[in-house]
């Protein structure tokens, strides 16, 4: 698969394990594709570096890989990049996309159709990284391993 391992065996908690990279095409099944890269990392993850995923990670990563890549080709054009990291702690979710602009999570409000991705990647992960680069936009999105919500998620209160 695309995938290497990191380093040495002496990997400190900022250092991924395990990272991937996966063009995405943008035709269709595209966002689907995504998903089972995203579940077949996970399993190599598990099975090559013996990390616990719980159901609750798994499901949460293919939500959010559903969400940003979805995003990315609807509103940027050209190819999409997801990038996979993971560590003892946490799942790295990257894409990049060619359109500059930086999104923003509008405010909850139940009677908009649609456009509530980025509102449900900010509830669901650690946290959120926007970057605007020479070309384009990288988001980082990180999920906890563990089956409970770090304090910083459980305490952050909707804007």
């Amino acid at each position: 698969m695309g995938s290497h391992a990191n380093g040495d065996s002496c990997t400190g908690s900022d250092e991924h394990l395990m990272r991937a990279g996966y063009a995405l095409d943008g035709e269709d099944g595209c966002i689907a594709d995504a998903r089972h890269h995203a579940v077949a990392f996970l399993d190599q993850a598990h099975a090559d570096h013996h990390l616990p995923v719980p159901a609750r990670a798994r499901d949460l990563t293919q939500l959010v890989v559903s969400e940003l890549v979805t995003n990315a080709l609807k509103y940027a054009p050209g190819p999409v990049l997801m990038e996979l990291r993971i560590n003892a702690d946490s799942i790295d979710v990257v894409v990049w996309d060619s359109d500059p602009t930086v999104p923003a999570a509008r405010a909850a409000d139940p009677d908009r159709i649609g456009q509530h991705g980025l509102e449900i990647v900010k509830a669901v992960t650690e946290d959120l990284f926007i970057e605007q680069e020479p070309v384009g936009k990288r988001i980082t999105a990180r999920i906890a391993l563990s089956d409970t919500p770090s304090s910083a998620t459980a305490d952050r209160s909707p804007t």
